[in-house]
């Protein structure tokens, strides 16, 4: 145990990653990782440049360049306790990463999860890993600590085999040990391990076991430090605390795009106890309480300059299409084209146009941006709620011109993300207090700074033009994205001539990943036009898609949410009542989504009664916590389907609290229905964003079956319907 922190990481090495150009070189002395880890058993693990995770150079800090890692090191411990230790550079955001990468490694040491220590996101600790982000966890991070865990099991039975002097094919691992059935003798793999310093590299080759054959994969297990949860005993970012530590507070511009003209900081200075800096634009206070801390930013006189012409949103959407520049979205398949339009629409009986508008929207997570620094003999180490441990590490080492070796990142478990914490904002703003004050410092932004200085879903325009015929066939598809994103932007339908194109534009606020990037808004306009499409040619909307589609997993969740719904719109129980459908894939998984909704005409309230959603995400790893992604994903897209939006005006972003920015409620909440689909013949793709896109035209759909009214903004109802 560290007695500095009640966050417990392992011991510092005293050198771990060095990086050299062209490519990140994994070193680390011998002696030293046995010095850190004690005897054991150590399982390196080398990866090819196809599976290596790369970085943006922006984000390299000193080291520079776009680099490779060649192998990445200490995946894999074990004492000789018996006790195995995993190291991961991912990050728990809620979504049971810990439980799911643990359950890998059980499987293949064939162990309960019991007594597997999952380290995490530790810069110091962890291999390099690019970022918790794009659903990317269980495709990419599960099977390598398969192919680690399946690795270090042969080499016990290796050893095994030696010292019983036995036929290693009569050998099996079981509970902790490795067995001799016919002589019912056993080594444990503490046993094993005891006093062996051994080294390996591990391949692509290694024999995991398949999904068909799980035993601890792809089952219900229990959440991992669940009990510590439930009782508030686990330890988030915002509840680090280290000895002789300040309280940090910064000093935020009077709006967004404010320059500071003056600043007076006697009386702040006056205040005892109170550390003030000043850099630049950068104005902060550190101080024994949060309270002192507030009281001297709010003593600092400043002056602020605000631009001639102050942004708002009364304009938006006419400005991101004159502002266009053409370009790619990251996550994005970019530009596409096939066939011609103008044969397309030849050849249409029905021809339609329409423009979709989609808002900014915050992320909103439970827990806000939080950080510690301290400054330790030339050291820097923050603890901080970032999904990108490395890439903040990298932004820290640029801000205080440090080698990256002398900046340590440990990201405790956080209390949400939706893709909203890749920057390191609160790290730098904490590390810079506490390089001036001398002590360590912790800075937690309050709510309104998050909503206000974070970064956003970008808003965007889309213009869909499209042709069909009367027997239901899609004949032309002319879909142009203005700033939202391209990720998810192609369409799965079996259309002869399309034209795709994402255009980037200059944004007014700051703008950012957000859960599912732009596939959201992405499909929410296909399947809102689909829907017409179907209405045109008179067919049932469930038909008219399956008729256009070939792709077999996105036929099969729209197959399985119709018949868990009882799809039938003809059967709805009032002219109040609508019924929708809509589907997509995106990061390698499919998702289908049936609404039922009721329309109060009087009140203009919109109220999702039903929402049954099918998924399909290859081998289910944890049906329980899968469901529970699902369902998170459900109700968070219900928000930005109906109600949330980001609202500025003069600079200012006005709706900065949870009091004027509406999420889904418990009086929201509809009757969620899970259908998932085990395809244990596929490999198994990430479920922290793919649920949220069919939610948002699954419910306009269903509005438009009880109601007769298109609505093509995002959000669709923020003040109710006017019909």
């Amino acid at each position: 145990m560290n007695d500095k922190t009640v966050f417990e990481p392992l011991a510092e090495p005293e050198r771990y990653e060095l990086y050299e150009e062209p490519r990140y070189q994994f070193e680390l002395d011998r002696r030293d990782f046995f010095k850190i880890l004690g005897a054991g058993i150590v399982v390196c693990f080398a990866v090819c440049e196809a599976e290596a995770y790369q970085e943006p150079r922006r984000r390299r800090g000193r080291s520079g360049g776009r680099a490779v890692p060649q192998e990445l090191g200490a995946w894999l411990h074990i004492n000789e306790a018996g006790e195995v230790t995993a190291y991961t550079g991912k990050v728990e955001i809620g979504q049971n990463a810990r439980t799911s990468l643990t359950q890998a490694v059980a499987e293949e040491l064939r162990l309960s999860v019991e007594p597997i220590r999952l380290v995490m996101a530790d810069t110091d600790l962890t291999p390099f890993d690019m970022g918790t982000s794009g659903s990317g966890t269980t495709p990419r991070m599960a099977p390598q600590l398969r192919r680690v865990a399946a690795t270090a099991r042969e080499l016990l039975v290796d050893m095994a085999a030696e010292r019983l002097s036995v036929e290693r094919g009569t050998l099996t691992v079981s509970d902790g040990k490795v067995m001799h059935p016919p002589t019912k003798r056993s080594l444990t793999f503490g046993e094993l391990a005891k006093d062996k310093h051994f080294t390996k590299t591990v391949g692509s080759d290694a024999p995991v076991t398949p999904p068909a054959q799980w035993k601890t994969a792809g089952t219900s297990v229990r959440k991992v430090e669940a009990a510590a949860i439930v009782t508030g005993k686990h330890r988030y970012a915002s509840d680090i605390r280290v000895p002789g530590m300040l309280f940090g507070k910064v000093l935020r511009p009077a709006s967004l795009n404010a320059s500071l003209q003056s600043v007076n900081l006697k009386e702040a200075q006056a205040i005892r106890g109170v550390t003030v800096v000043h850099d630049g634009t950068f104005i902060g206070a550190a101080a024994p309480t949060r309270q002192l801390a507030e009281q001297a930013i709010a003593a600092i006189q400043a002056e602020w300059k605000s631009p001639s012409r102050p942004v708002s949103d009364q304009h938006l959407f006419e400005e991101l299409k004159k502002s266009k520049s053409e370009g790619f979205s990251f996550g994005g398949r970019g530009n596409y084209s096939r066939g011609s339009i103008e044969t397309g629409l030849a050849a249409a009986d029905h021809k339609f146009n329409a423009t979709y508008t989609i808002a900014y929207i915050a992320h909103a997570p439970l827990e806000p941006r939080a950080a510690v620094a301290e400054w330790k003999e030339g050291k820097l180490t923050v603890w901080t709620g970032t999904q990108r441990p490395f890439g903040v590490r990298g932004d820290l080492a640029l801000a205080f011109d440090v080698p990256q070796e002398k900046v340590r990142v440990i990201a405790p478990d956080m209390g949400s993300g939706y893709g909203g914490k890749h920057t390191g904002d609160a790290a730098i703003e904490a590390a810079r207090l506490a390089k001036a004050a001398g002590k360590p410092v912790k800075l937690v932004w309050t709510r309104e700074e998050e909503f206000t200085w974070a970064y956003f879903r970008p808003a965007g325009v889309i213009d869909v033009a499209s042709g069909v015929r009367k027997d239901g066939t899609i004949t032309a598809w002319d879909f142009q994205n203005y700033n939202s994103g391209a990720s998810g932007i192609r369409p799965l339908y079996e259309i002869p001539h399309q034209q795709i194109a994402f255009h980037s534009s200059h944004s007014p606020l700051k703008q950012g990943s957000y859960r599912a990037l732009a596939a959201t808004a992405n499909h929410f306009v296909r399947e809102s036009h689909i829907d017409d499409l179907a209405h045109a040619t008179k067919k049932d909307p469930l038909a008219f898609r399956l008729k256009n589609l070939k792709e077999p997993r996105l036929r099969a969740v729209l197959e399985a949410a119709a018949r868990q719904f009882g799809w039938d719109v003809s059967k709805k129980p009032s002219p109040d009542h609508g019924f929708g459908i809509a589907g997509g894939s995106e990061k390698g998984s499919y998702v289908a989504t049936c609404a039922e909704v009721l329309i109060d005409h009087s009140s203009g309230k919109v109220r999702v009664l039903r929402l049954a959603t099918a998924f399909e995400c290859g081998a289910i790893v944890n049906p329980d916590h899968l469901k529970n992604q699902v369902e998170g994903a459900v109700m968070m897209g219900l928000g930005g389907a109906l109600f949330e939006a980001i609202h500025f005006e003069d600079d200012k972003i006005v709706n900065p609290r949870f009091s004027r920015y509406r999420v889904p409620r418990f009086s929201d909440l509809p009757i969620l229905e899970t259908v998932l689909l085990n395809r244990k013949d596929l490999p198994s793709a990430g479920a922290g964003e793919t649920p949220i896109v069919a939610v948002a035209p699954a419910i306009g759909n269903a509005i438009f079956h009880a109601t007769g009214v298109r609505l093509v903004n995002l959000p669709m109802a923020p003040k109710g319907l006017k019909v």
